[in-house]
């Protein structure tokens, strides 16, 4: 594989061309990961509209009819459907954990077993979230676990 880096003149937009016989998984899951560095989700507190990056999302979860978003220290609040954002979040690190949770996956640092078939992923911010039996074993898929 060849790899040619150009700079470009000031005030052009930085682009990315790939030119392959065939487009590979692994290929695509690149890609797929480079376009995660710019998705962003248009987010509130209180009245305020915030800009932000879902890499920086833990999880997602949805209360009473309202979906929040959980960064490293601060919570916000969505007016899409949880089914929206999984919809929109579904080429990226998030998977759908429990009915009311969807969880970044590249911010959980373990998994362990609880009671009754039930996983806990522990995050990186140290937060504790539990993984509804009947997702389990998409978790595990995703994540590659035997």
């Amino acid at each position: 594989m060849k790899i040619i880096i150009e700079e470009q003149i000031d005030g052009e937009e930085d682009q990315l061309i790939v030119k392959c016989r065939y487009l590979s998984a692994e290929l695509l899951e690149l890609l797929t990961k480079l376009k995660a560095e710019d998705s962003t989700l248009i987010a509130y507190i209180g009245s305020e509209i915030h800009i932000v990056k879902s890499k920086d999302i833990y999880y997602i979860e949805t209360v009473d009819n309202t979906t929040f978003l959980y960064g490293t220290d601060i919570v916000y609040e969505s007016k899409q459907k949880l089914y929206e954002l999984e919809a929109e979040l579904a080429v990226l690190d998030f998977q759908r954990i429990a009915k009311s949770l969807i969880v970044n996956l590249s911010k959980i640092t373990s998994i362990l077993p609880t009671m009754s078939g039930r996983l806990e992923a522990v995050l990186s911010n140290g937060e504790r979230v539990i993984i509804s039996r009947q997702y389990v074993s998409a978790l595990k898929k995703r994540l590659g676990i035997v």
